[in-house]
């Protein structure tokens, strides 16, 4: 079993990668999931201001691993599986976690986008969690990379730039699974 993670700044594209991946039948792992089911569950209303703080506040109480080690009974129960996606790293914790856990087989695959590119598509999206405020998404990205996202991409295994067309990018995404499946 081979597993890649997605990692990327807010609307770099990983939404985008994970969808190809699915449309392969290959499972698909969503890290943020987790994270939403906290929030749910405590009663909160599900933003990007309630997600933020629990996910927050959840990596200080119990380990800047714990939406790793909360996703791993779900990666898992997939073991026939040969290619799993995760969506979703934020931190060196989390990898060294799957790195320990899942061995060799597991690999980082980073979606870049610049920060222009990327507000426009969160202004454009609409996702239940995101915000129409560029104040509320640069705090987002600025919160993000405090939780060591910056370092994830820095040290991915790949690198996918997504500043083209959505096409191109679909095809490199493509060719980076096909690859994959291959080894």
């Amino acid at each position: 079993m081979k597993i890649l993670a997605f990692a990327g700044m807010p609307a770099s594209g990983k939404t985008e990668a994970v969808q190809i991946a699915k449309s392969y039948n290959i499972p698909v792992i969503r890290m943020g999931d987790v994270v939403w089911e906290e929030v749910k569950n405590r009663g909160l209303k599900l933003n990007d201001k309630n997600v933020g703080t629990i996910a927050d506040q959840m990596r200080n109480e119990q380990g800047k691993d714990i939406w790793a080690r909360r996703t791993l009974d779900k990666i898992k129960s997939l073991k026939k599986s040969e290619l799993i996606v995760i969506d979703g790293i934020r931190n060196v914790e989390e990898i060294d976690f799957f790195k320990k856990e899942l061995g060799d087989d597991f690999s980082v695959i980073a979606i870049e986008a610049s920060s222009k590119i990327r507000q426009k598509r969160v202004m454009k999206r609409g996702r239940e969690d995101d915000s129409n405020d560029i104040r509320d998404i640069k705090e987002r990205d600025r919160r993000e990379i405090g939780w060591g996202l910056d370092v994830v991409i820095s040290s991915a295994d790949v690198i996918v730039p997504n500043e083209g067309s959505l096409d191109d990018f679909h095809n490199r995404i493509k060719n980076l699974l096909h690859e994959f499946l291959k080894r």
